[in-house]
């Protein structure tokens, strides 16, 4: 019994000596921190989401105070919390504009046409690999939520097999961006109200085959407004999308219904003429 109490006592000591030893070389050779980067850290949203292009906030907080970083990198912070993060790093308040992401494709399981049945892991990129998932249209969206898992804000919605992009929610972070195999997803100024929700560079016949509102480039709205659109190849791009409005879209009667406003495409109405082949 003694042999045991006098174990335990010596191996107390001996934690005692350690932890004063520990202590004292923690404190003598500490390396001290800059206040503000704890400062701007709590400033930040907290939401890690990596759109900056830090680690997290906290490295983000810690880049903008040793490598000068623009806080207006960060899409989430509000303009007051910007105000504060500048004042508090010393640096000049920066302007920032709003964005959100726009998945610029149309072909949910109504209007695209399947030529496979997909059976693999319910995943976008790993449906890139093999055989671009079921759908017939090598540049739409697949479909499986890739992007929606991903997104931090829960902006992003799967609906009949096409992401639907809510811009109320939408922070504009980008990682559904970087998520997207078929690269068919942007960031535009948040104030945009319309968009041609295509994305296939195929010539019209081809799309035709495979999708019921796509853009075929009849260059309709070329024609009516080309200030706000170009026709690039076989896909006709808005260049001035936040010009794009509610009036100017029901002039210009797109055929297919690929322009659509951002509140008919999120509603789900498609206003389509034709049909695919």
């Amino acid at each position: 019994m003694m042999n045991v109490l006098i174990a335990v006592l010596v191996l107390a000591l001996l934690g005692l000596i350690l932890g004063i030893m520990i202590g004292y070389v923690a404190k003598k050779f500490a390396v001290e921190g800059d206040s503000r980067v704890e400062e701007i850290t709590a400033l930040l949203p907290g939401a890690n989401c990596g759109g900056c292009g830090f680690a997290g906030c906290a490295d983000f907080a810690k880049g903008i105070i040793e490598s000068g970083a623009s806080p207006t990198l960060c899409a989430v912070c509000s303009e007051e919390a910007l105000a504060k993060i500048s004042e508090v790093a010393g640096l000049a308040a920066g302007t920032r504009e709003k964005k959100v992401a726009v998945v610029y494709c149309s072909g949910d399981n109504e209007h695209a046409v399947h030529i496979a049945y997909y059976n693999g892991l319910n995943d976008c990129r790993a449906a890139a690999v093999l055989a671009g998932g079921g759908k017939g249209c090598r540049f739409g969206c697949i479909g499986l939520g890739s992007c929606a898992r991903n997104c931090p804000y829960g902006s992003i919605e799967i609906r009949n097999g096409l992401s639907i992009v809510h811009p109320e929610l939408c922070r504009g972070c980008g990682i559904c961006v970087d998520i997207c195999p078929r690269k068919l997803i942007r960031l535009v100024p948040a104030e945009s109200r319309a968009h041609v929700y295509c994305n296939s560079l195929d010539k019209a016949v081809i799309k035709r085959k495979f999708c019921s509102v796509t853009c075929i480039a009849c260059r309709k709205c070329v024609k009516t407004s080309p200030e706000h659109f170009n026709a690039q190849g076989f896909l006709v791009r808005a260049v001035d999308e936040p010009g794009i409005t509610e009036e100017m879209v029901k002039s210009i009667g797109c055929p297919t219904g690929a322009l659509q406003t951002v509140e008919t495409h999120t509603a789900g109405k498609k206003e389509k003429k034709g049909a695919a082949a």
